[in-house]
């Protein structure tokens, strides 16, 4: 493990004590120890291999989005995928998003623009869902305005929730056009024109530095933005585009239950599959905002608020919280890290420099 991880994850480890803290400052230690010692433990089995049935169906429809460039198997998608999520979970500003189209670069030299064209569009599958799950329970649910729970800068309340869920469905807007902009070749012909244009600007350059430019900048810029595209090609799929959002409702549907399966053990968390959605669509909203690695404390203090609109203890709302994130968070942790060992990943010597083979543009990509 090289200098700068070394360094990021142990200031993430330091801040999410520190956001711990924050979350559970109003909560009795002692209490919520009492509350963790009488969880039924023997659910965390069935809700750990439910969440990782869900990184199983995110690896098939990550492989679907990779056909329009590779058709490469299984384990070849879902080896760097949770290798990516692994990361996402231990270092931040999501490293794992970067590190999935690397790995892929490296192992089957698809294009890293490709690669992570193909990570937008699962974003964009993620976000609709989610957009949709809150809309149908805000429908249904009732949020008081006076609820609020303080979490560092942050007050996490409806009017949080209406502005998280209004950023999403501009940056939903804005990620579909931009898709469906490249895409077309129309467009793409006039967005690579105009990329190829822009040496002309400079009239102050000699006609041999203007063909430089273009040779060297705008060349490949053109070849990033066809890989792009090509990484986009799944919306030019009707069957593969219906695929994906089968496996994208399902696998929202088994994380649902993967909560689900985790309250049964916990004492004071008698509510239906409903409301257990409803309170991780809530958790997901609010870890949208900007956060340690691993989304500790803000998972925690969102979760608070959400099962507090279930008329449930503050305590048992923090026990909950708190054993339902370990939950979700280890054993993908711990798959990524069996992944990277399977793989051949060495996390040690993270820093990894390819070139697109598609259009001969070398690149650096490096992890934090």
């Amino acid at each position: 493990m090289n200098k700068k991880m070394i360094t990021s994850f142990l200031l993430g480890g330091l801040f999410s004590i520190i956001a711990l803290y924050f979350a559970f400052r109003n909560v009795p230690f002692g209490e919520l120890m009492d509350y963790l010692a009488s969880i039924d433990y023997i659910w965390v089995i069935p809700s750990v291999l439910l969440v990782l049935f869900a990184f199983v169906l995110r690896a098939v429809r990550w492989r679907i989005m990779l056909q329009s460039i590779s058709d490469i198997g299984f384990a070849r998608a879902y080896h760097p995928m949770m290798i990516g999520f692994m990361l996402n979970c231990i270092l931040p500003a999501r490293a794992g998003e970067l590190a999935r189209p690397a790995i892929l670069q490296k192992k089957d030299n698809v294009p890293f623009t490709s690669g992570l064209a193909t990570v937008a569009t699962e974003r964009v599958f993620d976000l609709f869902f989610l957009i949709v799950f809150f809309a149908v329970v805000f429908s249904y649910i009732e949020i008081d305005p006076g609820i609020s729970i303080s979490f560092g800068d942050y007050s996490l309340n409806r009017n949080t929730l209406e502005m998280i869920f209004n950023n999403m469905v501009i940056m939903c807007f804005i990620l579909v056009g931009g898709i469906i902009f490249v895409t077309i070749d129309f467009t793409r012909a006039l967005i690579n024109s105009a990329i190829m244009g822009i040496p002309k600007l400079f009239f102050f350059l000699s006609a041999a530095n203007k063909d430089k430019v273009s040779s060297v900048v705008c060349s490949r810029v053109v070849g990033m933005v066809n890989n792009i595209a090509a990484g986009f090609g799944l919306v030019k799929n009707v069957r593969q585009i219906t695929l994906c959002f089968a496996l994208s409702f399902i696998v929202w549907v088994v994380n649902a239950l993967s909560y689900y399966v985790m309250a049964l053990g916990c004492p004071g968390m008698q509510l239906s599959l409903f409301e257990i959605t409803a309170i991780m669509i809530i958790i997901c909203f609010f870890i949208a905002l900007p956060s340690v690695p691993g989304f500790w404390g803000l998972w925690e203090a969102g979760g608070v608020f959400a099962v507090s609109l279930f008329a449930v203890s503050e305590k048992d709302a923090a026990g909950y919280a708190l054993a339902s994130h370990a939950t979700q968070m280890f054993p993908v942790i711990i798959a990524g890290l069996i992944s990277a060992h399977v793989y051949g990943v060495n996390l040690r010597q993270i820093k990894y420099n390819g070139e697109d083979k598609t259009n001969g543009c070398a690149r650096g990509v490096d992890i934090p």
